[in-house]
């Protein structure tokens, strides 16, 4: 008789505010991303980031991801001096070889985001496989888009049935706390992300939706 299905993670990206972070702890969010992008309607400084992160209160304490988009190791280095970062998101283009350089100099895990669209995009996994920690699969910006990711798109879930992921991921792209459940059971996802899918306007996350997400990525294990 097999056991429990282990704890499907959640991390919810886009943190800006203090009732977002708490929402995210609440709920028992695994990790919750800030974004140091200040194209983004989400972004934070370093500052805003490092006492969201101080932040008491009641629920788990998430680990925390920095989303940076193209960084120099000069913005890096200064996101770090204020942000207690546990893990660097590398959402912009990003060769394997600067991946590698990042974790290097700076001793934190590496996420890289890849935008799915094709089975051709998934032929970039193994050539990024020994440069990073983990993956985020994510949906391709739509053309035209302005962000490299937190457009509510999704990808074709199928792309993923039965292909080998060299580390390990988690699934983005257009989840919300209604579809959370099935993108998991299509995928086997171990890891889910959410940013926009958790927002009752642009920018402004719903902490009503941020509970409601988390229970729903759980509720396949229960």
């Amino acid at each position: 008789m097999s056991g429990p299905l282990p704890k499907v993670q959640v991390k919810i990206c886009g943190i800006n505010d203090a009732a977002a972070y708490d929402a995210a702890c609440h709920a028992g969010a695994d990790w919750v991303g800030f974004v140091f992008y200040p194209p983004s309607p989400r972004a934070v400084t370093p500052e805003e980031a490092g006492e969201l992160a101080a932040r008491g209160g009641t629920g788990r304490r998430p680990l925390c991801v920095g989303l940076l988009v193209d960084a120099s190791d000069a913005e890096i280095g200064e996101v770090l001096k204020s942000a207690p970062l546990s893990l660097l998101q590398l959402h912009g283009m990003e060769s394997p070889e600067r991946c590698a350089a990042i974790r290097a100099r700076f001793g934190l895990p590496v996420m890289k985001a890849l935008g799915i669209a094709t089975p051709e995009d998934l032929g970039l996994l193994e050539a990024y496989a020994p440069a990073v920690d983990r993956f985020l699969l994510d949906a391709k910006p739509p053309r035209g888009a302005a962000l490299p990711g937190g457009n509510a798109a999704s990808f074709d879930w199928s792309l993923l049935a039965g292909h080998p992921i060299p580390r390990p991921w988690m699934l983005a792209g257009g989840l919300t706390p209604a579809n959370v459940a099935s993108a998991i059971r299509a995928t086997g996802a171990p890891a889910v992300d959410v940013s926009s899918g958790v927002e009752r306007m642009r920018g402004v996350k719903d902490p009503v939706l941020i509970a409601a997400f988390v229970a729903a990525a759980h509720a396949e294990q229960e």
